[in-house]
């Protein structure tokens, strides 16, 4: 759910045949309680959680705070869920890749039934329960999210496409969509601002990830855009969708979404991430340092950007919410 990269000439048939015949993942189990919590990929569920939570704490009306923790804990379980799911299909071109090469499926730990089962499980539970405690919209957006993850992203365009990011770019954005139809039962334009600025902020996010990884995606067989178009066409759309990115960054200020202090923030910010998104495009040799640095401040952007518009517009109602 969140977030994403990788793909190429592998079938299921030969994906399954080799995933399951390898002897690293077979026999006994012997997963610990730690090698299940990895399943839920936490680093990516935090994001999910915190950007769900800017949702819900944005969005009008109220919440009973039991109700709202209770959204949110959906929300994490059918993150993880969609985690599992993807370590499951994805335990060969794991195995490959020197970044994922001991996540617990790949290096035996956990056998793939088990992460399956997991996951389903998981799945299951956090749909139903945000759907019979919460409502049905907030329930039918999580299904449709761990869905797009695990079969549209993972199972098809991770393989198939160098576009895998852009388009599976959409999992990682439906955060904030859910926590706003948990807190109204709606949706608005709103939180369809904040899942675009998490749908464009994708791409020059993984793609600065992948130009340092090249040789591990290429490894495994992953189109991802470097493996595919080389490096100078992932720099050059790696500028593109920065300079779309931005804009839509700091598009809740003129849309009164948010104040000044939110404004300030997102164009202070937004100038950091154009000038690296530039020095990445510059860059003539493998690209390397500066992908890094644009591929860390990213993440301090994104959270920015959403850490000042809750607190600037919506941490007052949650705290009013939760007094009430």
């Amino acid at each position: 759910m969140s977030l994403i990269s990788e793909g190429a000439e592998l079938n299921k048939q030969g994906l399954g045949n080799q995933a399951f015949a390898e002897p690293s993942l077979v026999g006994p189990s012997l997963a610990s309680v730690g090698d299940y919590i990895a399943l839920l990929k936490p680093r990516v569920m935090s994001l999910v959680v915190f950007t769900a939570l800017v949702g819900l704490s944005v969005a009008p009306g109220s919440l009973h705070p039991v109700t709202a923790f209770t959204a949110l804990l959906c929300i994490a379980v059918g993150a993880g869920a969609s985690g599992a799911l993807n370590m499951w299909f994805d335990a060969d071109i794991d195995a490959k890749m020197t970044r994922t090469a001991r996540r617990p499926v790949p290096s035996g730990r956990v056998q793939p039934g088990e992460a399956l089962a997991f996951g389903l499980t998981l799945s299951g539970f956090s749909v139903v329960i945000l759907g019979v405690l919460v409502n049905v919209l907030s329930a039918a957006l999580l299904a449709f999210t761990i869905f797009f993850y695990a079969v549209v992203y993972t199972m098809w365009l991770k393989r198939s496409t160098p576009q895998n990011i852009v388009i599976g770019g959409a999992a990682g954005a439906f955060p904030p969509m859910i926590g706003w139809a948990a807190v109204t039962g709606s949706m608005s334009l709103e939180p369809i601002v904040l899942f675009a600025i998490i749908f464009f902020w994708t791409p020059p996010h993984f793609w600065a990830l992948a130009l340092y990884k090249t040789e591990d995606y290429a490894r495994a067989g992953i189109p991802m855009l470097p493996v595919v178009a080389g490096d100078s066409a992932t720099r050059l759309q790696i500028l593109l969708y920065t300079l779309v990115v931005v804009p839509i960054g700091i598009a809740p200020w003129p849309l009164g979404y948010a104040s000044a202090l939110y404004g300030f923030v997102s164009v202070v910010t937004g100038a950091i991430m154009v000038l690296l998104a530039v020095q990445v495009y510059r860059e003539r040799r493998p690209a390397e340092r500066a992908a890094r640095n644009l591929f860390a401040f990213s993440i301090l952007y994104l959270f920015l950007l959403f850490a000042v518009l809750m607190i600037d517009r919506g941490w007052g109602g949650l705290i009013a919410r939760i007094a009430a």
